[in-house]
């Protein structure tokens, strides 16, 4: 990404923030799990941190994120795993985020029909089978509920902050949610 591309993401002293969020991130993820593993959720939190701050921003998920997002996870998935067992890890890892991506299409796909309009992106559905990789089986309906119950109080608790009604149609950026998701299930298996 260009400097001018990132800046349109990101303004002024909120570079500041997004900077402070990444430190702190990164630094949590080590001192999690001081090793590779940990290195690998620092790489987590930086891409997911980016997907957050662009899709708020934009209501667009870069393929090229989700796909960074993807990619270091089986390859964390892959190295993590015994040497007998790495084949059987990579599949297993791609599985979960199939199973997720595919869940989330189909929601994707019954609001669509329910309601003839989109209720959620592609982006999302992508984002859901690309971070559906990094963390277990277990830990898959834990994303979804902490993406979604953040969501919900933010489309609840912020209009109230600022003295309006929320709107039942307003548009909400999912992935803003579901990509930390990803990080804090991920942090909460490896403290686990």
């Amino acid at each position: 990404m260009s400097g001018d591309h990132a800046r349109r993401f990101v303004s002024g002293g909120q570079w500041l923030g997004v900077l402070v969020a990444l430190a702190a991130g990164c630094a949590a993820s080590v001192a999690a799990t001081p090793s590779l593993e940990g290195a690998f959720g620092a790489g987590l939190f930086a891409i997911t941190l980016a997907i957050a701050v662009i899709d708020w921003r934009s209501m667009i998920i870069p393929d090229w994120l989700n796909g960074s997002l993807l990619a270091l996870g089986l390859v964390q998935a892959t190295y993590l795993a015994d040497e007998s067992a790495r084949s059987a890890a990579a599949l297993d890892a791609l599985l979960r985020g199939m199973a997720l991506g595919g869940v989330l299409y189909l929601v994707r796909i019954l609001y669509r029909r329910l309601r003839a309009r989109e209720g959620l992106g592609l982006g999302d559905v992508k984002l859901a089978g690309a971070g559906g990789v990094w963390v277990g089986w277990t830990m898959l309906p834990v994303v979804i509920e902490i993406a979604a119950l953040s969501a919900l109080a933010i489309f609840l608790v912020a209009p109230r902050l600022t003295g309006r009604q929320a709107r039942w149609d307003a548009r909400l950026p999912f992935g803003s949610f579901l990509a930390p998701a990803f990080w804090v299930a991920w942090m909460i298996q490896a403290l686990g």
